[in-house]
């Protein structure tokens, strides 16, 4: 068995005891190496337990350094948001200047072109009076004139009165003379042929008949005539004028034509002849007289 060259032999113990060594030193010496010995394994922990620590402060701050540039990013987004705003503001505010500016400018200009309108108004509603005005007298004579007119027509319709027809049909309106002729042909209810026929073996036509003129009486004013219709032949003998001479036709669809004479003259006659507007067809026209050599009574 080896002995530990730390460890003192019994005989230097005893050379140490014998040389007047006291104990007690030896006993401090092994109380400071034990304190030194606690103490360094004291500071040993320590100085773990420090390091931890600080390495746990440094992870630590390298979190809050890590959520204070996190910081400093928004603080500088919100500057950068906080900057465009206040311009945008600004434009705003510009802007709202600027329309209120042109809001007043189209106020006035709105204001000038009422102005200017009203005016205009007031102009055209005194020129409308004043042409009212002038309408009302020309209307004032209109009536009038359209008062006269009626009168006329009036006065007109009484001098042309119906008359019963030789075949016991009433007539019409029975023209006078030729002014009572052109008021039947405005009325435009028939057809109107007007004629002036001589005396003659040769018959004329008249509208859609042929006439022969046979005998005149100026005196009595009579005259006898014979009518050719439809290839047949009739003789209206001793007629008086105004007197309707009426005679029937295949078209005339009951109502008859009427033959009317308002002057007898010596180997002539002048009148006009009535179809009904169905029957005639088309406008009158005035018959154009056959010539002939006119015969003796």
């Amino acid at each position: 068995m080896s002995i530990s060259p730390n460890v003192p032999s019994p005989q230097e113990s005893y050379h140490y005891e014998s040389a007047g060594t006291p104990r007690w030193i030896a006993l401090l010496f092994g109380v400071v190496i034990a304190a030194l010995a606690v103490l360094g394994y004291v500071g040993y922990s320590t100085q773990t337990r420090l390091s931890q620590d600080l390495a746990k402060q440094q992870d630590q701050n390298k979190i809050l350094t890590a959520q204070l540039d996190q910081a400093n990013s928004r603080l500088a987004d919100l500057k950068g948001h906080l900057e465009v705003t206040e311009q945008k503001v600004g434009m705003t505010q510009a802007e709202i200047s600027k329309a209120q500016s042109r809001a007043e400018s189209i106020r006035k200009e709105q204001q000038t072109a009422d102005q200017k309108l009203t005016a205009q108004l007031t102009q055209a509603q005194k020129e409308n009076e004043e042409k009212l005005g002038a309408v009302a007298t020309e209307v004032g004579g209109a009536k009038k004139d359209i008062e006269a007119t009626k009168s006329d027509l009036e006065a007109t319709k009484t001098k042309m009165a119906s008359a019963m027809g030789d075949m016991n049909v009433m007539s019409g309106l029975i023209a006078r003379n030729r002014d009572d002729l052109e008021e039947l042909k405005r009325r435009g209810d028939r057809n109107y042929y007007e004629f002036s026929i001589q005396k003659s073996k040769a018959p004329q036509r008249v509208g859609p008949v042929q006439v022969t003129l046979n005998r005149t009486e100026p005196r009595k004013s009579k005259y006898t005539v014979t009518v050719v219709v439809d290839d047949k032949t009739i003789e209206k003998k001793d007629k008086t004028s105004g007197e309707p001479v009426q005679f029937y036709v295949a078209h005339s669809r009951g109502t008859p034509y009427e033959f009317v004479v308002f002057d007898v003259g010596k180997n002539q006659i002048t009148g006009y002849l009535s179809t009904p507007k169905e029957a005639g067809g088309g406008a009158p026209a005035a018959a154009a007289p056959a010539a002939a050599t006119p015969s003796k009574p």
